[in-house]
């Protein structure tokens, strides 16, 4: 387990967006910090707004675990905020992304992690890819579909967008336009850039405590203002240029 002091910077930062999860958090964290013993890490929990005491529970746990690095929101300002808020206050070089309701499995870190390095500077992100839903018939409908329209558009190879689990470069998310709904897009916006993706499969568990925070639109259908937007950015950007330094002419005369 990190024992993460302020000097020390850590390998990879692992964000948590969370909104009312005061009874899933306790059990997720300490499944995160299982699931990296060995690596040098910090999670940081974006409480989005929650009423639940979840910023005490935040409070109580990093009082016992300092590599937990909890912030919150005054007021709810939505998952693509709360990760934004997270990347922004990250320290490690990786950043990876998992939902705070406990549906995802953190044990699939380290995969993302190694999936990422092993793809090497030309990849940016690994993405997982939720097989098994657990979700509604009704959410797993339309989440496929708004899959499918997104792919159709974006072509980003991405079966499964809106998957949580996600473990992308620092500075390549930083690079990145940020919109609401911005999470959900990250395969095509990190292509738009110039860097390739690789998928990971991971499967999907049902939350143990409460209700989903974010609804069927939240989650599966995606704005068509949005989509659009985000195939036009790609358009837009019609080549990535090769960048390279220009070394001091030599002087004859010396």
């Amino acid at each position: 387990m990190s024992d993460l002091s302020p000097r020390l910077l850590p390998e990879v930062t692992v964000v948590v967006p969370a909104k009312d999860e005061r009874d899933n958090l306790p059990i997720l964290l300490d499944e995160i910090a299982e699931a990296l013993t060995g690596r040098v890490f910090e999670v940081i929990v974006v409480d989005d707004g929650s009423g639940d005491g979840t910023d005490q529970v935040l409070a109580d746990y990093a009082a016992r675990h300092p590599w937990l690095r909890p912030l919150r929101h005054a007021r709810s300002c939505g998952q693509s905020a709360a990760v934004r808020t997270g990347v922004l206050n990250a320290r490690g070089a990786v950043v990876a992304t998992i939902d705070g309701d406990g549906e995802n499995d953190p044990a699939y870190i380290p995969d993302l992690l190694g999936a990422l390095e092993a793809g090497g500077p030309s990849v940016a992100l690994a993405a997982g890819q939720r097989v098994g839903r657990k979700a509604s018939r009704a959410k797993r409908i339309a989440s496929r579909l708004a899959n499918r329209l997104r792919g159709a558009l974006l072509k980003d190879n991405t079966r499964d967008s809106g998957c949580g689990l996600k473990a992308l470069r620092r500075d390549v998310f930083l690079r990145l336009p940020y919109f609401d709904s911005w999470h959900r897009f990250l395969p095509a916006l990190v292509i738009r850039e110039g860097f390739g993706v690789v998928h990971v499969d991971v499967l999907d568990r049902q939350r143990r405590h409460g209700t989903s925070k974010y609804g069927i639109f939240d989650r599966a259908f995606i704005g068509a203002l949005d989509l659009f937007g985000v195939w036009w950015l790609r358009r837009r950007r019609k080549a990535i240029p090769a960048v390279s330094d220009i070394a001091p002419a030599i002087d004859a005369g010396t």
